[in-house]
C-alpha cells in the first residue's frame, strides 16, 4: 500500500471524468458550456448577446450560474446565423427580432452552422465591397468599409514591423 489517500481520490476523480455521459433529453436545459460547444461560439460571446438581445434570457441560479432553454438555444441559433453567415450587424439584428413583421432570410433559420472558410485578401475597391455586401442597409455597409480600412492599416503595419522599420 504505497498510494498515499489523497493519491487515490485523485484517482477515483479522473476515473470518473473519464466516463462517457449519457445525451440530455431534447427539452432539457443545457449549460453555457453546453450552448457554446453546439453553436460553436465562445462562452463570452454569449454572454455579450444577452447585454445586446433583451430577447435572450437564460434562467439564473444562484451563484449566477445559467440554464438556457431550448426555445433560447433556438434563439441564439437563428441570432448566430444572421450575424455569421448572413452578415447582418448587431443592430440589423436587432431590428428583426423587435420587428416580426420584418422579412428574415430563409436561410438564416434553417441554414446549417458552417465552417470557417479560407481568409481571402480584402478587395482593393471599397465602392465594390459596399455594393456585394449582401443584406443590411447602409450602415451596414459602411461598418464593412470601416473594417476592411482598418484591416488593411493593420496589414501595412505588421509589414512595416516584419521589415523593422518599426
Amino acid at each position: 500500500m504505497s498510494e498515499t489517500p489523497r493519491a487515490i481520490i485523485g484517482m477515483g476523480l479522473a476515473a470518473s471524468f473519464d466516463r462517457p455521459r449519457a445525451p440530455k433529453a431534447a427539452g432539457a436545459f443545457r449549460t453555457i458550456s453546453e450552448v457554446s460547444d453546439e453553436l460553436d461560439v465562445p462562452q463570452h460571446v454569449l454572454r455579450f448577446w444577452e447585454t445586446r438581445f433583451s430577447q435572450v434570457r437564460p434562467l439564473k441560479r444562484a451563484g449566477g450560474r445559467r440554464y438556457y432553454r431550448p426555445e433560447d438555444i433556438e434563439l441564439l441559433r437563428r441570432i448566430r446565423g444572421l450575424l455569421y453567415q448572413q452578415g447582418y450587424t448587431i443592430k440589423g439584428v436587432q431590428k428583426l427580432l423587435r420587428d416580426p413583421g420584418r422579412q428574415e432570410p430563409e436561410s438564416a433559420m434553417s441554414s446549417p452552422i458552417a465552417e470557417p472558410g479560407p481568409v481571402a485578401d480584402p478587395p482593393s475597391d471599397e465602392q465594390q465591397v459596399a455594393a456585394d455586401s449582401g443584406p443590411g442597409d447602409g450602415a451596414a455597409r459602411e461598418a464593412i468599409a470601416r473594417v476592411i480600412a482598418e484591416l488593411e492599416a493593420i496589414r501595412a503595419e505588421l509589414l512595416l514591423l516584419k521589415a523593422g522599420r518599426r
